[in-house]
């Protein structure tokens, strides 16, 4: 478990920015080190907010798209190609404007794939990929994947697992269907904290006045069931990348005031 680092930004395009600038590094370096990068990618207005900064970064080029692996931390459980969908917006934000090897483009399964409405069996497949991802240096059902990003919703859900909901109990399996979750669609496919904690590092983003109460109480000490961002950790590193407005309700001491 590593303890949170913080660092705040003045605004969201700004958070956005250095984000992307900050994952281009972290890519680029676990490819130099390893021959290749696994990043988890996550949804909603920050998470695609950083992927169309790093689409438009003139340095995106450094990465060599054709040895990184993507996988997402959740999806909600729709057809293919729904504009709500986590991938759908990914390839509008990034993956259509860089060469990507598609084989490495994990997406989660959708309502009609193989798998038809079932999203407990799309949610085993999923970790059977995970699985069969996993090397013997994992030591353990996921790869050790070198970055993955969570957005933080204002209840403190990370990827879909809610407060109090079963999926932020589970502590066996890395993959799950959520049913009857509290934002639509309620039926979702998503990473379990024993997934999320198998990462190098883990990112949490937060940008925007209706997150503040979020982070003030996923940074206080409040267990992971109540507020699931307090659980999300990496192995080396957990960071938060927030703007101003997120981090707000924090005492200045959490955070250096020059990273403002």
């Amino acid at each position: 478990m590593s303890a949170p680092q913080l660092v705040v930004h003045r605004d969201k395009e700004l958070m956005a920015q250095a984000a992307a600038a900050r994952l281009i590094t972290r890519i680029v370096d676990a490819q130099a080190a390893r021959g290749s990068a696994s990043v988890v990618l996550t949804g909603g207005r920050n998470g695609n907010g950083l992927l169309a900064a790093l689409s438009s970064s003139p340095a995106r080029d450094a990465i060599d798209w054709s040895r990184l692996d993507l996988w997402w931390g959740d999806e909600r459980f729709l057809p293919d190609g729904d504009p709500e969908r986590n991938v759908t917006q990914a390839r509008e934000a990034l993956l259509d404007r860089v060469p990507v090897d598609p084989a490495r483009v994990h997406a989660m399964p959708a309502s009609d794939g193989p798998y038809g409405s079932d999203v407990d069996a799309a949610a085993a497949a999923y970790a059977a990929e995970l699985a069969s991802a996993a090397g013997p240096e994992d030591h353990g059902p996921v790869p050790t994947f070198d970055v993955l990003m969570l957005g933080v919703g204002p209840d403190t859900h990370v990827a879909s697992l809610f407060p109090e909901l079963p999926a932020v109990r589970e502590t066996e399996r890395t993959v799950v269907g959520v049913h009857g979750a509290p934002k639509p669609p309620p039926t979702r496919v998503s990473l379990t904290l024993p997934a999320i904690r198998a990462a190098r590092e883990v990112w949490l983003l937060a940008a925007g006045e209706d997150k503040a109460k979020a982070v003030q109480i996923a940074l206080s000490g409040a267990g992971e069931i109540q507020a699931p961002a307090a659980g999300a950790y990496g192995r080396a590193r957990t960071l938060w990348l927030l703007d101003a407005a997120a981090a707000s309700q924090l005492p200045r001491a959490l955070y250096p005031p020059a990273s403002a």
